[in-house]
């Protein structure tokens, strides 16, 4: 029975599989696998991929460690947010909060347009024609239903649409391993020589994009049944889930084009996410390479979803604990669905719709690529922030915590994420193509301009009231 009081989430809702599955979601692994897999052999380190996947699952688990230690004292939607807030306090919390906001709508509006752009291919062929920016809106629409209303609705439909993508992948993956691939199941792939072939550090950034979202298991603490337990199974789970899938899906894309054609066959192909359907259809065929396609569209709108699921409820607790203003920190009395916030960030994914589309500007190449880097850009600053708060808080109010998963993890993952930081920063005009120009430097400043604006907000909470700034990060369970 789920409970909640007046402007509460709705309490014991998620399970141990919806919150691993809503989480997993936001990581899309087919989009993963026949979108940017290609993409991270193509400009990566090649048949090295297997072997990142392996060390990137490492980092993450490193990470967790730290993360799960402090989500057993942490119970609130905030996540990234609350953590800040019980470490480093209110105002490091109140430039995450923004951050939060920024990075993962950044997230849902490059999403929007690379759905857009491949549902306008994929139901062409089947005679479905929409400019892409119409099925773009269709989604928006869609997520913003599911969005409003209550959480374990949307909990359901992702996770059908997971279990869906994780199948259709897992069959041509077995399909290839049946038939042997393309000459045989090399192992040679996991070598560290492969890793480090090629570039390393564009393979780190495409195999970590992977995993932006197993973060999200405590934006649900509040919501989820028995979170002491559920949230930190749900983050080991998710990250293992996701990192075991793409090695072996990895390794198989690999062995089924054969590791000497890998690259070349890639840079053949006119659209790099060719490669997946191209070993759908040699290893499987009949109806597998539309289904798939059908599929990835699920893939991205489950990714909508989530993302705007987080968003809803970043929004929430910064009204609740007075960052924004307490419309947002009110729940819908029916659903007990943080709707303020799910009803503003739809507004903002349709003004940023309408603007590219009435540009003329191309879905996938600018929407998706300009757009989404700033969010995993966010998404790295936070982990950074989070694995020093993990590291101050039992320092400061846990003493005699073991020191493996609450400063020595912490400590390495912060400095791997921090050093991403700053490569992406610096070089965000390469990795987006807007080298030269001024999108290059005015997207990722969003980032520090973000986390300006959060701590001002904090500091006007902590002159007007001093108490309520105190209170930030508090547990709601």
């Amino acid at each position: 029975m789920s409970t909640a009081g007046s402007n509460q989430l709705r309490r014991n809702s998620l399970g141990l599989i919806a919150v691993t599955f809503m989480v997993i979601s936001a990581a899309a692994p087919l989009t993963g696998v026949a979108g940017a897999m290609p993409l991270a052999f193509m400009l990566g380190n090649g048949a090295g991929i297997p072997a990142t996947f392996i060390f990137v699952t490492l980092v993450m688990l490193a990470f967790s460690a730290g993360y799960v230690a402090m989500s057993r004292h942490v119970t609130n939607a905030g996540a990234f947010y609350a953590y800040a807030a019980r470490g480093l306090g209110g105002r490091s919390a109140g430039a995450v909060a923004v951050v939060a906001l920024v990075a993962y709508n950044a997230m849902q509006f490059g999403l929007i347009g690379l759905l857009g752009g491949i549902a306008s291919g994929v139901f062409s062929e089947l005679g479905l024609v929409l400019p892409w920016w119409g099925w773009s809106l269709i989604a928006v629409v869609l997520v913003a239903i599911l969005g409003y209303r209550q959480v374990d609705l949307s909990a359901k439909v992702l996770v059908v649409a997971v279990a869906l993508e994780y199948l259709i992948v897992l069959i041509v993956d077995f399909a290839i391993l049946g038939k042997g691939g393309d000459h045989g199941l090399a192992l040679n792939v996991f070598d560290p020589a492969a890793m480090f072939s090629g570039s390393l550090t564009a393979a780190i950034l495409f195999c970590l994009g992977s995993f932006i979202g197993f973060e999200a298991t405590t934006i649900y603490a509040e919501e989820a049944r028995d979170p002491e337990k559920t949230i930190p199974r749900a983050t080991y789970l998710s990250v293992l889930m996701i990192g075991i899938f793409f090695v072996f899906t990895t390794w198989l894309m690999i062995v089924g084009i054969g590791a000497d054609k890998l690259v070349p066959t890639i840079q053949g192909y006119g659209d790099p996410s060719a490669l997946f359907f191209d070993l759908a259809g040699r290893y499987v065929g009949g109806p597998i390479p539309t289904i798939a396609g059908i599929l990835l569209v699920s893939s991205l709108f489950a990714a909508l979803s989530a993302f705007h699921n987080y968003i809803a409820r970043y929004s929430y607790v910064a009204g609740r604990e007075g960052l924004l203003p307490p419309a947002f920190g009110r729940t819908h009395a029916d659903h007990q669905s943080p709707h303020i916030g799910s009803v503003v960030q739809t507004i903002g994914a349709l003004i940023v719709l309408a603007i590219f589309a009435g540009v003329g500007l191309d879905p996938v190449l600018n929407m998706f690529t300009w757009i989404s880097q700033v969010g995993t850009l966010g998404v790295l600053g936070m982990m950074t922030v989070t694995s020093l708060s993990v590291i101050v808080f039992f320092r400061n109010k846990q003493a005699g915590a073991p020191a493996l998963s609450t400063v020595v993890l912490p400590a390495l993952s912060g400095l791997i994420m921090a050093a991403l930081f700053v490569y992406i920063f610096l070089h965000f005009g390469d990795l987006t193509g807007t080298t030269g120009g001024a999108l290059g430097v005015i997207l990722p400043a969003l980032i520090p301009a973000a986390a300006v604006v959060g701590y001002g907000l904090s500091l006007r909470l902590e002159r007007a009231d001093p108490a309520r700034f105190a209170r930030m990060g508090e547990n709601q369970a």
